[in-house]
């Protein structure tokens, strides 16, 4: 039978039973061991690693000392049995290595600007620059494959589920989603200008009305946002989900096995916890800090003003008398010692703060029992503290660290602190993922310069429809819902407005008249005039979901081809200078930026 070209098995498809055989191997040098006269190479492909060796009875050898590490070779042989000593049981060939007849080079590689062989912490810009090269790495190959088997996962889930998947427009409209959009000018029609969607959430909505009852999509959306650890700069993709005829607790219902039996399927064994409570976002933020609270950590933050109010401790009293303040305890079972008190001291003031107030409870020195210690407890007195301990539910060996002001500005700190203390103190359990919906999100907030504007998803539907509109704004919650996981939000999405006085009168509180509104989202109000069904949904982040399951707190990582912190691609050069002729064909000037 006639040999193929290139291969008769992967680098993973020979075993034991393949001894005597003659086979040939296609795939990348992955490290190269010469031990005086016998070469022994590393052959590696997608599928793994084969064992080949040479010496100086092969025709081959001579050409095989001349390859080096990710040169692409095809190499003939005959598969041997390895002696038992060196037999490797990590890969599937380890009980097999193939003796080297003929070599052919394929691609030799020049040398190389960054290691494959090996998990060589590396600068991120060279990585990104040889991106080709990065992704041969084992880590990356199987954060790829791993990103590769989660969307197919999801996508038979879905089907399973009832859901229907549709394609939705990637050149449209510019519309206000809570981020910069990329625009695109338009050839034919000039001075104006397409958009890249920041998510496909006025079509799904479309999709809904038109009838299609349960959609879902792996969308990819743009924003031209600053760069963080665990957000992309430019594009990324989402599980899109809407569903018609559904109150929140319907999506919460259709949500959680997908999720759920993603994690287990795809979380290495780590326990997935089935208890998803519901958080409303005001208590999130009082008891971890943070509207995505990693619930792996148990520590609880609480209001202890009253406490303070009145009291000998004159910063917080003072502070008390001012309205909008409060205090908020932080406890740390297990951190009654100076020495970690003083090391958190040390992380408030990192964090700009002068420092965090604390109590710690120990064995009386008299030998009378429990007594409360530090600068603090001496200012308010025993039954001050005596009854902040018992609220807190504290006791022996234990601390409680204090934050007191506005809470929007020491909130953020505070639940840094929570976290940090967790951690330090061995409280925040690992290998494990906690889920928590985070529900009844403010409709608005006030803007810096004092307006009011959405402080979400302005297409939610507010909790209590047209009555809820007529009073305070900032008093209006909206059916609008975030999944957090680990500390990370997973899944933004809510319960929308598909009534168009409703809509109306939400976008004119926020500071959008009617001809505006019909100017931006005419497509959608006109529909809605045409019989929509109640309806809601959400999107879960593909990348940031594969980030947690490979352990990683960069996105960076779990991308093919991803921007650098400055959205740049350095692989591809982009974004890069357009050609005077692209610009005369979109009548486009580049301005110069003044100085």
């Amino acid at each position: 039978m006639k040999m193929h070209a290139y291969r008769s098995h992967t680098c993973a498809g020979l075993n034991k039973a393949d001894v005597g055989e003659t086979v040939r191997l296609s795939g990348w040098v992955h490290r190269v061991r010469d031990h005086g006269g016998v070469l022994f190479i590393d052959l590696r492909d997608h599928y793994g690693i084969t064992q080949i060796l040479c010496d100086g009875d092969s025709p081959a050898f001579k050409a095989l000392e001349g390859v080096r590490s990710e040169w692409v070779i095809c190499v003939d042989g005959r598969v041997k049995a390895r002696d038992a000593a060196l037999v490797n049981p990590k890969i599937p060939t380890g009980e097999i290595e193939v003796y080297v007849t003929g070599l052919e080079v394929l691609g030799p590689a020049e040398e190389l600007p960054l290691p494959v062989f090996g998990e060589v912490d590396y600068p991120e810009e060279t990585r990104l620059t040889y991106r080709f090269l990065d992704l041969r790495r084992e880590g990356m190959h199987r954060n790829m494959m791993l990103r590769s088997n989660v969307v197919r996962w999801l996508r038979g889930k879905m089907w399973d589920q009832g859901f229907n998947e549709f394609q939705t427009p990637i050149i449209t409209a510019s519309s206000p989603e809570g981020a910069r959009d990329f625009l695109v000018p338009s050839r034919l029609h000039p001075g104006k200008f397409y958009a890249l969607p920041q998510a496909p959430q006025q079509f799904k909505q479309l999709i809904m009305v038109a009838g299609f009852d349960r959609y879902f999509q792996i969308a990819p959306c743009f924003r031209d946002e600053d760069p963080r650890a665990d957000r992309s700069p430019t594009d990324f993709y989402q599980l899109d989900i809407e569903m018609s005829f559904v109150e929140q607790e319907d999506v919460f219902a259709a949500v959680q096995p997908v999720l759920q039996g993603l994690f287990e399927a795809f979380g290495g064994g780590r326990k997935v916890y089935a208890d998803w409570p519901r958080i409303a976002y005001r208590d999130s933020l009082k008891w971890y800090g943070s509207d995505k609270p990693d619930l792996r950590n148990p520590i609880r933050m609480q209001d202890v003003s009253e406490h303070f109010r009145d009291s000998g401790f004159a910063i917080f009293a003072n502070l008390l008398k001012n309205e909008g303040t409060e205090v908020r305890a932080i406890p740390a079972p297990k951190g009654g010692s100076r020495k970690f008190a003083d090391r958190m001291n040390a992380f408030a003031q990192k964090e700009g703060l002068p420092g965090m107030g604390y109590i710690f409870w120990r064995e009386a020195e008299d030998g009378s029992g429990m007594e409360a210690a530090g600068p603090l407890a001496k200012n308010i007195g025993p039954e001050r503290t005596e009854a902040i301990r018992q609220q807190l539910g504290l006791g022996l060996g234990d601390a409680a660290f204090f934050l007191g002001g506005k809470p929007e500005v020491f909130e953020a700190v505070a639940g840094k602190a929570r976290n940090e203390i967790g951690r330090e103190l061995g409280l925040t359990e690992t290998d494990s993922f906690r889920f928590a919906w985070i529900v009844d999100f403010p409709m608005y907030e006030k803007t810096d310069d004092g307006k009011i504007d959405f402080s979400h998803n302005p297409f939610s539907m507010p909790q209590g429809g047209l009555a809820a509109l007529q009073g305070d704004p900032l008093q209006v919650y909206a059916y609008q819902y975030d999944l957090a996981c680990n500390g990370y939000e997973v899944i933004s999405g809510g319960i929308r407005n598909h009534k168009p006085e409703i809509m109306y009168k939400a976008f004119e509180l926020a500071g959008y008249p009617n001809d505006e509104v019909d100017k931006r989202f005419g497509g959608m109000v006109k529909a809605f005039k045409y019989g929509a069904p109640p309806h809601g949904g959400c999107a879960a982040g593909i990348d940031r979901l594969v980030m947690l399951l490979a352990d990683t707190t960069s996105i960076r990582e779990v991308i093919m081809f991803p921007m650098n912190q400055r959205a740049e691609d350095l692989l591809m050069n982009a974004p890069s200078d357009p050609t005077l002729q692209q610009l005369r064909d979109l009548n486009l000037r580049v301005v110069p930026k003044e100085a």
